[in-house]
């Protein structure tokens, strides 16, 4: 299994104080020919005749030498997490989870919004401190 992101308990705990319940740490993308991992998946509960809304989330804190670096990295990753969850889960929607510093960061950069333009990456932003969720982007859809 790899290694968890030095992020990944702070989002967790702001995904739980935001009304989700966390079904799988890590979720498990079993293939005939590999498994994968994504950090987090989870689920709200919404009324009764709407259902459960589901999403997966993959955890980056943005905090190696090189931003640049890490956002090739982080965007390879989430194309092809959303890709999988796609044919194998195609109602749960996968979320790039960061911290308040890296989306600011981020959001000065024009990679990203390019990126956003091009792939429609969904963020879900966390202030690592309070361990709250700030910023669903987009927010995510219950169920019809």
């Amino acid at each position: 299994m790899p290694q968890r992101d030095s992020y990944h308990a702070s989002v967790k705990q702001a995904l739980i104080k935001d009304g989700w319940t966390i079904t799988h740490d890590p979720y498990i993308l079993d293939l005939p020919d590999e498994t994968l991992f994504v950090d987090l998946a989870a689920e709200q509960i919404f009324a009764a005749e709407q259902g459960a809304c589901k999403i997966a989330v993959e955890v980056k804190s943005f905090l190696g030498p090189s931003l640049i670096a890490a956002l090739e990295q982080a965007t390879g990753q989430y194309l092809l997490y959303r890709s999988l969850l796609k044919r194998l889960e195609p109602e749960r929607q996968l979320y790039l989870a960061v911290s308040e510093a890296a989306a600011a960061e981020l959001a000065q950069r024009r990679t990203m919004q390019v990126l956003r333009d091009d792939y429609g990456i969904a963020l879900v932003v966390v202030n690592i401190a309070q361990e709250e969720v700030t910023t669903w982007t987009p927010a995510p859809i219950p169920p019809a």
